[in-house]
């Protein structure tokens, strides 16, 4: 299990080494993130640690030009950051997963195995299922050809269904995903923002795209409804 540690503070780069040397993993370790980048590019690894504020590129810069140049590694962002728009930022721009520092190290090693099991499936630059579209570099969603105006949080809630179009995603995971690991509030906030997307993307257009599955989460038609 090889990864990619892209991380400016020195100190905290060589704990995070060692832990996770310590773990059974290979490790190697950039310093800042035009190095990040390029060996990002030019090895493989099977998961990345990319910290956002970096000298020369930030960590968000580096995801997307990742992404772009279709290294689909699996992406874990960390950050002094904890604001919910630095997140949905990060998921937007390809990253798989997000840690706010400091954080226990036993769950980056969760994280990172959880990250490895899924692989890295290609993503394309641009999401759709039938006729809705949803471009996160450029932070567009349309429905045949309209423009669609989401607010932060419902762009990243659609571009995960999206992600998992056709499969049913149960509100915890769509909470860890959407939200934050941490969040402890009522998870009836899911219920809240698919009826906002539904009213959104759906209504207007005569379509029913998100599918309440009883018991189990909601999917996505995969032919966009």
């Amino acid at each position: 299990m090889k990864v990619l540690l892209v991380e400016d503070e020195r100190g905290l780069a060589e704990t995070i080494r060692r832990g996770l040397v310590a773990e059974g993993f290979l490790v190697d370790v950039e310093y800042n993130g035009a190095e990040g980048l390029h060996r990002g590019c030019t090895h493989t690894y099977d998961a990345i640690v990319l910290d956002i504020m970096l000298p020369g590129l930030n960590g968000y810069d580096v995801c997307k030009q990742l992404r772009a140049g279709h290294v689909w590694t699996p992406i874990l962002m960390l950050s002094a950051k904890d604001g919910e728009f630095d997140q949905v930022d990060a998921f937007d721009l390809g990253a798989d997963d997000y840690l706010t520092k400091p954080f226990s190290f036993p769950l980056l090693v969760a994280r990172l195995h959880a990250l490895m099991r899924r692989g890295a499936p290609k993503r394309p630059t641009v999401l759709a299922a039938g006729d809705l579209t949803l471009d996160p570099a450029a932070r567009v969603a349309t429905r045949g050809g309209e423009a669609v105006e989401l607010t932060p949080r419902e762009f990243g809630l659609l571009y995960f269904l999206l992600r998992h179009r056709g499969d049913v995603v149960s509100k915890s995971e769509i909470l860890e995903a959407v939200w934050d690991s941490f969040y402890d509030g009522d998870d009836n906030v899911v219920e809240v923002y698919i009826g906002y997307l539904r009213k959104k993307i759906d209504q207007p257009f005569g379509k029913r795209s998100i599918q309440t599955v009883r018991g189990a989460g909601y999917r996505l038609a995969a032919g966009g409804g």
